[in-house]
């Protein structure tokens, strides 16, 4: 597997240099000069393009609009009982207490960059990494791992993204994991093993709501329903995986079929099939002509089946029937 390579400003982290530093009541507490450790959140954002700002802009009003994508989100991290550690350039590094309020806090820094208004016709966004786990607290600072981690996020993400670890959305309460889709494991240098990546998903029609001591989210009723063979299954909130190991909750015995063929999760308020096979998954959506996945996605919508390493169109093709309720 190739390396992934950073081309970003990274923290450095061999010789502590102590930052101004902001709290809130009720938020983390002032650092001391005592080395402690805690589990915090770490968070980068950066102002996506900010060379381009110059450029178009000039130094003056390109510096105020990046202030103000800045002020806005150290005002999120505040709103989230977080604490800002340093501004570096067009990014802001910040902790907060838990990975519910980093994930919050990610979400919310994108809503109030896109409510900026436009200058010129030019719309501002940022790109968001963070990691949850344990940091050592000294001069107001933080250091270790979980820095590195989430700073090697920040630099995977795109603009208007969030991406973090699979360990992070590990932590995360149940209602938030719905919101976070996993990509890949990738190996990350200085890393001994792959790191499991994950996006937050933030836009569309049922965006999350905020609020700062509890979440309010409308999650429709939606239910897959399978059937295989004499097998019923009925799905709410569970992800399975179908193929040829005796393990999966989906067993296929086709010949053609991968032992771990294909994944189905639940995002929300909708169910995705995930292939993970040598052969392809094959899909066909009632009478529509059937899709061929090949280590790809597809949202389940309706009812149809599903076929492993070959055409549905054969003939004594094990199929997966499906319907969608809600």
């Amino acid at each position: 597997m190739a390396r992934i390579e950073f081309k970003r400003s990274m923290v450095h982290i061999d010789s502590p240099q102590p930052a101004s530093g902001e709290t809130v009541k009720g938020g983390l507490t002032t650092a001391t000069s005592k080395r402690t450790t805690s589990q915090l959140a770490v968070l980068f954002a950066d102002v996506v393009g900010s060379t381009r700002l110059y450029e178009s802009f000039g130094d003056d009003q390109a510096k105020q609009m990046i202030d103000e994508c800045l002020n806005a989100l150290r005002g999120v991290a505040l709103h989230y009982g977080g604490r800002v550690i340093k501004t570096i350039g067009d990014e802001i590094m910040c902790v907060l207490p838990s990975a519910d309020n980093g994930c919050l806090a990610a979400t919310d820094m994108h809503h109030k960059i896109m409510a900026l208004p436009m200058v010129s016709e030019v719309k501002r966004s940022v790109r968001i990494g963070f990691h949850y786990g344990p940091v050592i607290e000294e001069s107001n600072d933080v250091f270790g791992d979980t820095v590195n981690l989430a700073a090697r996020m920040a630099g995977l993400a795109k603009g208007m993204q969030i991406i973090t670890t699979g360990a992070t959305v590990a932590c995360l309460s149940p209602i938030l994991k719905l919101s976070t889709r996993n990509i890949a494991a990738l190996a990350v240098k200085g890393k001994g093993d792959d790191v499991e990546v994950s996006e937050v998903i933030w836009q569309g029609e049922d965006e999350l709501t905020m609020a700062t001591a509890s979440i309010a989210f409308t999650i429709k009723a939606v239910t897959l329903h399978l059937q295989h063979a004499d097998q019923t299954l009925e799905l709410d909130y569970e992800g399975i995986v179908l193929g040829r190991d005796a393990q999966c909750k989906v067993v296929v015995s086709d010949r053609n079929a991968s032992r771990q063929h294909a994944r189905i999760e639940r995002r929300r308020d909708k169910f995705f099939l995930i292939d993970l096979s040598t052969n392809g998954t094959f899909v066909a959506f009632g009478n529509e002509p059937e899709v061929v996945l090949r280590r790809e996605e597809l949202m389940l919508r309706g009812s149809g089946r599903i076929g492993f390493g070959h055409s549905l169109e054969l003939p004594d093709t094990e199929i997966v029937s499906f319907f969608v309720k809600g």
